[in-house]
């Protein structure tokens, strides 16, 4: 198709990204499945750093899904109050915790179904958490994987299912879970959503945008 680089070009653009981005990984900090699952939550719509500088708080407080079924959400509001969506958030993470308890015995169910049943959680959530607290091999779509895919020409979808079907589709399984982090540093540092670093960019003669920007 057109609008996406062909398979030979997906190797060598996930090799140049793993030469710009060594470092990519969960930004997140955590201690627990139930830390993990709840900080990705609260990073919905904010940044990791801002998540990263109230979590301390919260689960030195709240530790456990025992813990947190027993906060007062106004409460974890005022810990948490510099983040996007704040109110929101608050009262989701207890009804989660709270639902955790009754239903899955205070532990973080390993399977997709189960978690995208849980308040607050979707399925970018839902596909982190396998990855990064159970191992499995997923790509989570957020919106610099959603981006940089569909610029590069990885991906050509209108969604953020679409993308994540498509990576599935177009890459190995044993590198979605790399490739989504690679993918993230990438939107971060480099393909900026309004004014990508081309020339600071390595994908130079495989991604679609810098063909177009040549073109022109």
């Amino acid at each position: 198709m057109k609008n996406l680089i062909s398979d030979e070009n997906i190797s060598v653009i996930m090799e140049k990204l793993e030469i710009m981005h060594p470092e990519a990984a969960c930004a997140l900090d955590f201690g627990t499945r139930f830390q993990l699952l709840s900080a990705v939550m609260l990073s919905a719509q904010t940044t990791d750093v801002s998540v990263n500088k109230v979590t301390p708080i919260l689960f030195a407080k709240y530790p456990t899904p025992e813990a947190m079924a027993e906060a007062d959400p106004l409460e974890v509001q005022e810990i948490i109050k510099t983040i996007g969506l704040y109110k929101n958030k608050s009262k989701n993470i207890v009804a989660l915790a709270k639902m955790l308890v009754s239903d899955f015995g205070g532990e973080v169910p390993g399977n997709f179904d189960d978690l995208v049943k849980l308040p607050g959680v979707g399925r970018k959530t839902a596909n982190v958490v396998l990855a990064e607290g159970f191992g499995e091999a997923r790509i989570a779509v957020d919106t610099h994987v959603f981006r940089v895919s569909n610029r590069i020409g990885l991906t050509c979808a209108k969604d953020p299912e679409g993308v994540e079907r498509m990576l599935m589709e177009r890459l190995p399984e044993d590198q979605w879970s790399r490739a989504h982090h690679l993918l993230i540093f990438h939107g971060r540092k480099v393909c900026h959503a309004r004014r990508p670093d081309c020339d600071n960019c390595l994908l130079a003669g495989q991604c679609l945008h810098h063909e177009s920007m040549a073109a022109e």
